[in-house]
């Protein structure tokens, strides 16, 4: 049967890499590339400079296909969500029946960790649930964005004893979380942060973690928001594309 490897391959650092990481990659002999387009060939280029740099095996084959695009403008979010998911199943199981044999392993490489808000998972149970294609797949972790950025700002991730809630930029926007010391935020595309400016809060904010392009910030919210926002909007023009994530906590009494 088919084998697909689901590897994570760090927050932008090839040397994120794990050990597990790199055995993984030698043994795939087909790995999977969704094209984002020209904005994010940053992307594919690091997945190929890791390709390079660890595979030491020859004969392995790269797959390039177009990536479906989820319709932002649709108002129920959640419904736009499930026709991508739908449209990368459909493209995930015609890559697997043609590109890969009986009894071939394929890869996927997957930015930060296959668990923590990335739907590559979710959408190959969607094609072994309709039934077109028999495979087998195996996850192998990666550091998540959450401890690039943690590293980076030298903290833990909670205050001591308390939770953390790990959340969306989205949702952030809709309604703040009560009676949490710490919040992490991903995929922000700035109204989250722009919802909380006024608040009491520390904020410790990475963008491009890893990278040479890494950029931080640590602060009072009411201090460095606004211009978070700013080098999140100017960074962004220039790349054509950012991945920031962020740690909110709450300020202690004085």
């Amino acid at each position: 049967m088919r084998t697909i490897l689901v590897i994570g391959i760090g927050a932008g650092n090839p040397d994120h890499m794990t050990v597990e990481a790199i055995a993984a990659l030698n043994r795939a002999e087909v790995l999977f590339f969704l094209d984002k387009g020209e904005q994010a060939a940053d992307l594919i280029r690091l997945r190929e400079e890791i390709c390079t740099r660890f595979i030491k095996k020859p004969g392995y084959r790269i797959i390039r296909a177009d990536s479906p695009k989820r319709d932002a403008t649709r108002a129920d979010y959640k419904s736009g969500v499930a026709d991508w998911h739908e449209a990368r199943a459909q493209l995930f199981a015609r890559m697997f029946t043609d590109e890969l044999g009986e009894d071939g392993i394929g890869a996927f490489l997957v930015w930060g960790d296959p668990s923590l808000y990335d739907s590559t998972l979710r959408i190959l149970d969607q094609v072994r649930a309709g039934g077109t294609v028999g495979f087998e797949v195996e996850v192998i972790p990666g550091i998540s964005a959450l401890h690039a950025l943690t590293a980076a700002h030298r903290i833990p991730l909670n205050a001591i004893g308390e939770p953390v809630l790990v959340t969306t930029g989205r949702r952030l926007a809709e309604r703040f979380p009560e009676g949490l010391s710490t919040i992490a935020v991903l995929l922000d595309d700035g109204t989250g942060l722009a919802s909380v400016l006024g608040g009491e809060l520390d904020i410790y904010w990475g963008a491009y973690l890893g990278t040479p392009d890494q950029m931080l910030r640590a602060g009072p919210v009411r201090e460095i928001g606004a211009a978070i926002l700013e080098d999140r909007r100017v960074a962004r023009l220039r790349k054509g594309w950012i991945m920031d994530t962020y740690l909110l906590r709450r300020r202690p009494p004085i």
